[in-house]
C-alpha cells in the first residue's frame, strides 16, 4: 500500500506528541503496509519524521517495535 501522505491536524500531532512523552498505552487501529486493519494497544515511544512523513514508534505488549505512519490510523485518542 503506497500512498502519498496527508499531513495530520497539528492538534491531533500534539496529542501524540503528550502519549509518547508519557508512554501511555492506548489501544490504536490503523491499516498496515499490505492495507490489513490491525487494532492493538501500544505504548507510545516517539515520534518520527522521514521524507516529510510522520510515524508512531510504538511497541506491543509482546515487545516488538512498530512505526505506523500517522495518516493510517484511525483511532483517538482520549486526549
Amino acid at each position: 500500500m503506497n500512498t502519498q501522505y496527508q499531513p495530520i491536524n497539528c492538534e491531533v500531532h500534539d496529542g501524540y506528541e503528550l502519549a509518547c512523552m508519557r508512554h501511555a498505552i492506548h489501544s490504536v487501529t490503523w491499516l498496515d503496509e499490505s492495507g490489513t486493519t490491525r487494532q492493538q494497544p501500544l505504548r507510545f515511544l516517539d515520534l518520527e519524521n522521514k521524507r516529510g512523513e510522520e510515524y508512531l514508534i510504538a511497541e506491543s505488549p509482546s515487545g516488538e517495535q512498530l512505526r505506523i505512519r500517522l495518516d493510517r490510523i484511525s483511532s483517538k485518542l482520549p486526549y
